[in-house]
């Protein structure tokens, strides 16, 4: 049993017969009114079109030769009126030229005459599906236009020949332009950053086979203040990977920049007031320890030895310290790129394998030589596994053991650094990624540390849009687990 068009279809569909056989009008009533739609008629094609200028109509079915105004002359009006009303045409000469030449007019289907109740129904149903799915598809582009212009950062798209298709007004407001409508306008007639235009470019004219957002700072100025945004550039693509336009994206970060300066400021002069007078003490201590200053008997020099690797630890910490406030306030750019992970892992465990043969603890690495790429930043990569293999060493007793695996997870590249070492109780999982906390047992107390590495490695980790997350038991070890998305082109 077919379903009625209130249990398909969102509302009943207005339709319009248009036909000079009164027959055809009434039986076309008859069907397409048995089955809940509101059902109209004209006998010719101008009532029709006078019709159609009174009242929008979601279906229209039109018989191709009548008098006075042809079928293909309605057609055309629809379209040119109307184009998101179907037209369906009714013909008793359904040849292949009048089938073509409609369709090129713009009709969705033809009926030829004599038709059964059945076969209307079925053309008609057929129809509504695809205006339904119009319909869809005009809500979603309309939702996504309404959310884009709410966002408070600047959101612009071009095509491939750099014509604007969406600018919200955010974007057109912290590039300060305020004039006429700018959708089918050239970037280049709205935009005069040439840095911006640039980035368009080089956009554009980025290889298939490579996919990387081109970031900058950008400064522009509005009712005479300069404003600081971070701009991101980047292609979006076909099946084929062919460049269909750009994306770009505007973050006003001048508030941020501001505190991040003052900031930023504030931890350098506190670094170089701890940092010079700490250097000029440890050269005196090593003068000492040396025995250029005098002689030093064998309890001097172990003291001694204490106070410089106290000190140095020190320094240790306002080198994190600085790197740490700078990640976070943003002042370090990270510039990013599709990293190959697989050679970057490998490199890893030969530059620790060494420092793991002190302890006697062996590197294992398993994972794929072809692992998907990352949109990273090379060198934070670097800083996050070297924290973590370093760890996993240092709170490892001679003879262990230290895994690092590499898979794909789902849309993410997940890497294991798992050791065989002391592990931590439940309490300590919740803290160990807080700036200074170190965890302090009988077996890891002379271990010394800032308590500040894995505090910067998370800080990179969620940096990259990743994630990092911890298990561990006392006396089996700890494993830390990093979730970083697959670059996608």
């Amino acid at each position: 049993m077919s379903s009625s068009p209130s249990e398909t279809y969102p509302h009943s569909a207005n339709i319009l017969v248009i036909d000079d056989e009164p027959r055809i009008r009434d039986a076309c009533a008859l069907v397409l009114s048995e089955k809940g739609f509101d059902v109209a008629s004209a006998p010719d094609g101008e009532q029709g079109l006078q019709m159609i200028q009174e009242k929008h109509y979601d279906i229209v079915l039109v018989d191709l030769m009548m008098p006075t105004i042809s079928g293909f002359d309605v057609l055309t009006e629809v379209r040119k009126a109307h184009p998101d009303t179907v037209v369906i045409v009714i013909t008793g000469y359904a040849t292949l030229e009048h089938s073509i030449e409609a369709m090129k007019k713009g009709a969705f289907d033809f009926i030829p005459k004599p038709f059964t109740p059945d076969q209307l129904r079925a053309v008609v149903e057929k129809s509504l599906k695809y205006t339904t799915a119009l319909q869809d598809i005009a809500d979603s582009k309309s939702r996504l236009r309404v959310m884009i212009n709410r966002l408070t950062d600047g959101v612009m798209t071009t095509d491939a020949r750099k014509l604007i298709v969406q600018a919200n007004p955010s974007f057109l407001h912290m590039i300060g332009y305020h004039g006429e409508e700018v959708i089918g306008r050239h970037a280049s007639e709205i935009i005069q950053s040439q840095e911006l235009l640039d980035a368009i470019d080089q956009a554009l004219t980025m290889a298939p086979e490579t996919f990387s957002e081109i970031t900058s700072e950008l400064t522009f100025e509005n009712c005479s203040e300069d404003y600081i945004y971070s701009s991101r550039c980047a292609p979006f693509r076909g099946r084929t990977s062919d460049n269909l336009g750009t994306i770009t994206v505007l973050h006003n970060i001048t508030a941020i920049k501001k505190v991040a300066q003052m900031k930023s400021d504030f931890v350098s002069m506190v670094s170089h007031e701890i940092r010079s007078p700490m250097n000029s003490l440890l050269m005196q201590l090593k003068i000492i320890k040396d025995g250029i200053a005098g002689e030093v008997t064998d309890k001097q020099k172990e003291i001694l030895e204490r106070a410089s690797e106290k000190i140095l630890n020190l320094n240790n910490l306002v080198t994190e310290l600085l790197d740490l406030s700078r990640i976070e306030s943003g002042l370090i750019s990270h510039e990013k790129e599709q990293v190959a992970m697989s050679p970057l892992l490998i490199e890893q465990q030969k530059f620790h394998s060494p420092y793991g043969a002190e302890k006697d603890i062996d590197i294992e690495l398993n994972c794929q030589e072809n692992l998907p790429y990352i949109f990273a930043n090379r060198q934070n990569m670097d800083e996050v596994l070297s924290n973590l293999i370093t760890n996993g060493i240092k709170y490892s007793p001679n003879g262990g053991r230290l895994t690092i695996t590499a898979a794909v997870e789902n849309e993410y590249l997940k890497i294991d650094v798992s050791d065989t070492g002391y592990g931590m109780e439940s309490e300590d999982l919740d803290k160990i990624f807080t700036r200074f906390y170190r965890v302090k047992d009988a077996k890891t107390r002379e271990i010394q540390g800032t308590g500040l590495g894995l505090s910067l490695v998370k800080s990179i980790i969620e940096s990259h849009h990743g994630k990092i997350s911890v298990e561990s038991q006392p006396g089996q070890g700890t494993t830390f687990t990093l979730l970083l998305p697959i670059a996608k082109p």
